[in-house]
């Protein structure tokens, strides 16, 4: 089932978005300082312009210091935000040679800090009053007399109101850059996407072009990123193909093998009805029937095959005991027709409870055709045993028989559907290990068969064992026996 969510292209422009919000609130809370900053040195310097301009104006007559402001020296600090100037000169003493300043004298903290300032330092505060915040800049320089040399305070300062515009309009200035460039970022975000996700655009439509029945390798150039989706899907390609391929040949090999006895049918029937003698009649009737049910095994076989192979989803599993099941089958089979010229047994089995993953049905079914394959490819009189050992973190679930065995060359070939390793003087149909090969895939399990010395020939079957706790363990189903010799059954 396909859940659809949010394209590519939305998840890139948010994050892209996040990021570049996140990346413009430190570059604004930067402009904003930097900003102030040039606020503050340009007026400051223009506060220090001033300044010298009124230290320059202090003149002395008769040994007494006189200020005479020249117009300059306050339109330095003219703005067009209409703030508010004030100045002061200060002797010695602290007395106001000269000043705009009547309702607020400097603070004499100010001018203690200014007088031991080294080498006549200016100092330059924010200093709040009754007429609002302050920027004041205090000089002390030294004013010659004739007759002796004494030092002068000089201070000047303004509103605050011209250094707010002047940061803001900076400020201003520097957000509408960054919008003009947040602007064009988006547009080039937005191309840079669309370039990006174009092998993707491309693969999407090569994939709608393609013709339903074309399951070969997909001939696009892609970029790394996306080399392993692309190889995903041709191995998906090809998985399908093999699989189309594996249908084809089953179609063709159970076409093939349910014609062959349909085909004796007819013919049977066909001579039994141009003769005239009831012994003949009969001895057709008998074909007819071990035809009919040799055909009715197969047909049995084919779905049983078909519905292993096209089960969809998981199946659920459960733990069972195996040595207990294995004992019904053994005990079942042993019953039958089929075994009455065999001698069916088991191997010693393990003294304690051995527990799989599986379903129930899917082992009996395993086990069944085993027995069934065991029994038709094997002479009369042959020994076949049912095994189970532990090996490791694993168990093994064996069908041994002393008959012919299989050439070395054909082992491999025996798990697939309709292979009889050449033997074509039997019953069999070769469907047999095919099921035995499905039902342990989907068991999580792997099969293996080898010859064994001097002859015969084992299946067998690993899977994974469940360790439970002694409490929990069930108890052991089936016949009771010596479980240090082989059980007759």
């Amino acid at each position: 089932m396909i859940t659809v969510t949010r394209s590519i292209k939305w998840r890139m422009a948010m994050w892209l978005l996040i990021s570049v919000l996140g990346l413009g609130a430190l570059l604004m809370l930067e402009a904003w300082q930097s900003s102030r900053q040039a606020a503050e040195r340009a007026f400051d310097a223009q506060l220090a312009a001033a300044a010298l301009t009124v230290s320059e104006a202090v003149q002395w007559r008769d040994g007494v210091p006189e200020v005479i402001i020249p117009p300059a020296a306050l339109q330095i600090l003219a703005t067009s935000s209409e703030e508010r100037v004030f100045y002061a000169v200060l002797d010695a003493d602290g007395r106001q040679l000269s000043s705009n300043w009547p309702l607020w004298p400097v603070p004499d903290a100010l001018q203690t800090s200014l007088g031991q300032a080294p080498d006549s330092a200016p100092l330059v505060v924010d200093q709040p009053t009754l007429h609002g915040s302050l920027r004041l800049y205090g000089r002390e320089v030294s004013s010659a007399g004739w007759v002796d040399q004494q030092p002068v305070q000089v201070w000047v300062g303004h509103t605050l109101s011209g250094r707010e515009q002047l940061t803001w309009a900076l400020f201003r200035q520097a957000v509408s850059r960054f919008l003009i460039m947040v602007v064009l970022a988006g547009l080039l975000m937005a191309l840079t996407i669309r370039y990006v996700l174009a092998p993707l655009r491309r693969l999407r439509h090569q994939l709608r072009m393609r013709d339903a029945e074309d399951m070969g390798p997909l001939e696009a150039h892609v970029p790394r990123e996306i080399r392993e989706l692309a190889e995903t899907l041709d191995h998906l390609f090809a998985r399908q193909r093999q699989g189309r391929e594996d249908l084809l040949r089953f179609t063709a090999d159970a076409s093939h093998q349910l014609k062959t006895p349909l085909a004796g049918l007819q013919t049977t029937t066909e001579l039994a009805l141009r003769s005239d003698d009831p012994d003949h009649w009969r001895e057709a009737l008998g074909a007819v029937h071990d035809s009919a049910a040799r055909t009715s095994r197969l047909a049995s076989q084919l779905l049983s095959l078909a519905r292993l192979r096209h089960i969809q989803g998981d199946v659920t599993q459960t733990s069972l005991e195996l040595t207990g099941l294995v004992r019904e089958v053994a005990l079942d089979w042993a019953g039958r027709e089929q075994a009455r010229h065999h001698d069916l047994g088991l191997e010693p089995l393990p003294p304690a409870p051995v527990m799989v993953t599986a379903q129930d049905w899917a082992l009996r079914e395993l086990l069944g055709n085993l027995i069934d394959n065991a029994l038709h490819y094997t002479p009369a009189g042959s020994r076949i045993s049912l095994m189970v050992n532990r090996e490791g973190k694993d168990v093994c679930l064996a069908v041994l028989d002393d008959g012919p065995g299989v050439a070395s060359e054909a082992l491999e070939r025996l798990c697939r559907p309709f292979e009889r390793a050449g033997r074509q003087d039997t019953e069999g149909s070769g469907l047999g290990l095919a099921i035995v090969e499905t039902i342990a895939q989907r068991l999580g399990g792997r099969v293996r068969v080898t010859n064994l010395q001097p002859h015969g020939l084992q299946v067998a079957l690993w899977l994974p064992e469940v360790r439970l706790s002694g409490a929990g363990l069930p108890e052991k189903r089936g016949l009771p026996g010596d479980s240090s010799a082989r059980t007759e059954v």
